[in-house]
């Protein structure tokens, strides 16, 4: 039992081993600004702003949850590292992971907090919005309009591809504790989403994203003018009933011309209108099956000269990035992961995100505890907040 117990072990080890993985950034160190840039961006709306290297306000360890926050209100925030050495995921999985802390999230908190994978030829100093990506995959939450999951790709020739549906977050699944968001494509042109290494969503990237599909309609072939597409129609052998009341209000048969009434002056006399007593409503002849119905037309298909099989794959993926408008200060992102083995980023997760969630949920508890009225009536002294330039309720933002 032993000796099987080493070797199915020993097989786990070897398959977490064997997974290559392209780029991981944990944000543990100082060193980590000599890996990122800031851009410099100027958007509609101003300035990117700098990310700060922090755990915010309630970090469950302090050292381990540092990430890169967004320190501002109504700001772009852009950035980006290059990876060592572009690759291809041509023949293999493609896994994203990155966690998300939106560390204001209140009952009006918006901002984007997707990250971007990019080639490696661009300028760092100047990504923005315009900067052309490969995939987008993260949370877009602005109040209670907008809560999804992004997932973004873009196509051989150039074009953005949105998902056809969102893929929606739930209630509870928007708050302000750290989740871990995680993305696979395969070879097989598929593709799934997970949430806190819960899958939210999977399936063909064919059928859930506009990629060209593989016929067209013929644009010469026209719907016959003799074509039936009704299944049902009005029974031929049917009558409106003779005594049918389909008029909704009559005319008061027992009312009489008011004996002051002068036709003359006041014009011919008609009795008030009331309730028609026999009304039945619209009659309608009952449907029969249409004999010559032939069902939906659908004209001829074409060959697509633009289809493409193989839509999952891109030939050089350089460098992550985040290009981002918030409108609430406070995100922190941590634990990026490139890699093509979802088993290996499941053990990270394990490692960087699992341990902290319960913790997380105590320390925000004693952050509340700390600030409240009651505790500086006690003489404790609350947690000093960051100068955050909140927004006054009720302020209408325009974006």
């Amino acid at each position: 039992m032993a000796a099987l117990f080493g070797y199915v072990l020993g097989c786990c080890i070897s398959c977490l081993a064997a997974a290559e993985v392209f780029f991981e950034e944990r944000f543990d160190s100082e060193a980590w600004e000599k890996r990122w840039v800031h851009s410099t961006w100027k958007g509609g709306n101003g300035p990117a702003g700098k990310f700060e290297w922090s755990a915010g306000q309630w970090p469950a360890d302090l050292n381990a949850q540092k990430g890169i926050r967004t320190p501002q209100n109504m700001n772009y925030h852009g950035i980006s590292s290059k990876f060592a050495k572009p690759f291809s995921n041509k023949g293999k999985d493609l896994v994203l992971q990155f966690s998300v802390k939106h560390e204001e999230h209140k009952y009006s908190f918006c901002g984007g907090g997707y990250i971007k994978l990019l080639g490696g030829d661009f300028d760092q100093a100047k990504i923005g919005g315009d900067t052309p990506y490969q995939i987008m995959f993260g949370p877009d939450i602005c109040g209670t309009d907008i809560s999804r999951i992004h997932v973004i790709f873009t196509d051989k020739n150039g074009k953005n591809l949105l998902r056809n549906e969102d893929i929606k977050l739930d209630y509870e699944e928007k708050n302000e504790f750290t989740h871990l968001y995680t993305l696979v494509v395969k070879p097989d042109n598929s593709y799934a989403v997970y949430f806190d290494l819960k899958e939210k969503s999977k399936g063909s990237l064919h059928d859930h994203w506009d990629f060209p599909n593989k016929t067209h309609d013929d644009p010469a072939d026209k719907k016959p003018t003799s074509w039936v597409s009704s299944a049902k129609m009005d029974d031929p052998a049917a009558a409106k009933p003779a005594d049918w009341q389909d008029e909704k209000r009559i005319r008061d048969p027992e009312a009489k011309m008011p004996a002051e009434w002068d036709e003359d002056e006041d014009g011919a006399y008609e009795a008030p209108l009331i309730d028609n007593p026999k009304y039945k409503g619209a009659w309608l002849a009952e449907q029969i099956d249409n004999p010559d119905y032939k069902g939906e037309w659908n004209p001829k298909q074409l060959a697509n000269p633009d289809f493409v099989e193989e839509v999952y794959s891109y030939d050089s993926i350089g460098a992550v990035g985040f290009e981002l408008w918030t409108v609430n200060l406070g995100s922190i992102f941590d634990n990026i992961l490139v890699t093509d083995s979802l088993e290996h980023a499941k053990a990270v997760a394990k490692e960087v995100w699992e341990p902290f969630q319960e913790k997380e949920k105590e320390k925000k508890k004693e952050f509340d505890a700390a600030k409240s009225p009651a505790a500086s009536e006690d003489g404790a002294a609350p947690a000093a907040a960051e100068d955050d330039d909140d927004i006054a309720d009720g302020e209408k933002v325009e974006l």
